[in-house]
């Protein structure tokens, strides 16, 4: 048994990914994307008709409009791959309006359900977890919109999800792991700071274990990878998103994963419940230098993308 298929007998295995191609041979449950994997892939020469094809089926589109076409194209190739959900990001340059994320989620929504997919078992709309982002993603719940709250770094931001009855978040291992490799400099020590003691994993450990002692229905999914000590860490989580890449070495390695998370673990722990308004989310984010750099690059990253899809669709 390879590890792939032995972490597949403890947690939903995601891939993380635009190339629908490379799906096939992973056989995931589910598939995210973002823009900055739909840009990868309307670039290459075997996806470049999905462009022209969106230009041509939607030739009086706003640009805005242009953009939801192309991502919901990719997504429904996707959804062929797969038995379960595609996650669709909404303009992250809407990451601090309410209102403008919900109208982008209702359009990507019934984008989606124009091409006859049903939305509430098969999509998920991926809003960055800001104050705002998690309003609109309360609201989107209530509607039967499911959604994926993602560039996800503080437990504050959980909490606040959990408390908004999001469907699932994506807390991002690697970009955590970055940030204090880099903010220790000379003084980081690789070893010491792998697998469970990776600063990345601890949080998403924290994230779940929490989660499961208080009986919050929010799905856990860890992102962003950088290594396979990450995702063998983890395993037992509800859902991790992998790159094909990563899923491919978990492929080529013949190695049991032993689960090293688990509900009935969890439930006996000594963990305080938490709740966060709007004044207390905004100071603990201001107090995480993490969280607070995190999210704030996570955002400029995707707006950067999205820039470039739309000049690619504009041209």
């Amino acid at each position: 048994m390879n590890q792939l298929e032995a972490l597949k007998k403890h947690t939903k295995v995601v891939v993380d990914t635009g190339d629908f191609k490379q799906i096939s041979q992973f056989q995931p449950l589910d598939a995210t994307t973002n823009p900055s994997l739909i840009l990868k892939a309307v670039q290459m020469p075997e996806h470049q008709q999905m462009l022209q094809a969106t230009l041509h089926s939607h030739p009086g589109a706003s640009l805005d409009q242009r953009v939801d076409h192309l991502l919901v194209r990719f997504g429904c190739q996707i959804l062929a791959h797969i038995p379960g959900r595609v996650s669709t990001e909404v303009d992250a340059r809407l990451s601090f309006d309410t209102e403008a994320t919900l109208a982008r989620a209702r359009q990507i929504t019934s984008f989606y359900q124009a091409q006859g997919v049903d939305t509430r078992q098969r999509v998920l709309i991926k809003i960055a977890a800001t104050w705002e982002g998690i309003q609109a993603a309360a609201e989107l719940e209530k509607e039967g919109i499911r959604t994926n709250l993602t560039l996800l770094f503080a437990f504050t931001q959980a909490v606040a999800c959990g408390q908004a009855n999001v469907t699932l978040i994506s807390p991002f291992v690697g970009r955590i792991h970055d940030w204090h490799k880099k903010a220790a400099g000379a003084q980081w020590d690789e070893a010491a700071n792998a697998g469970v003691n990776d600063p990345g994993v601890k949080s998403v450990r924290h994230i779940y274990n929490h989660f499961k002692k208080h009986g919050i229905a929010t799905e856990v999914m860890g992102a962003s990878f950088r290594n396979l000590g990450q995702i063998t860490a983890l395993a037992g989580c509800d859902l991790l998103t992998i790159s094909p890449e990563l899923l491919a070495q978990l492929q080529a390695v013949n190695a049991d994963v032993p689960s090293q998370l688990d509900v009935k673990s969890a439930q006996a722990l000594d963990l305080p419940a938490v709740q966060f308004n709007q004044a207390q989310f905004r100071l603990a984010m201001n107090e995480d230098a993490m969280a607070s750099d995190k999210l704030a690059e996570g955002i400029r990253m995707f707006c950067t993308d999205v820039r470039k899809l739309e000049t690619m669709l504009q041209s």
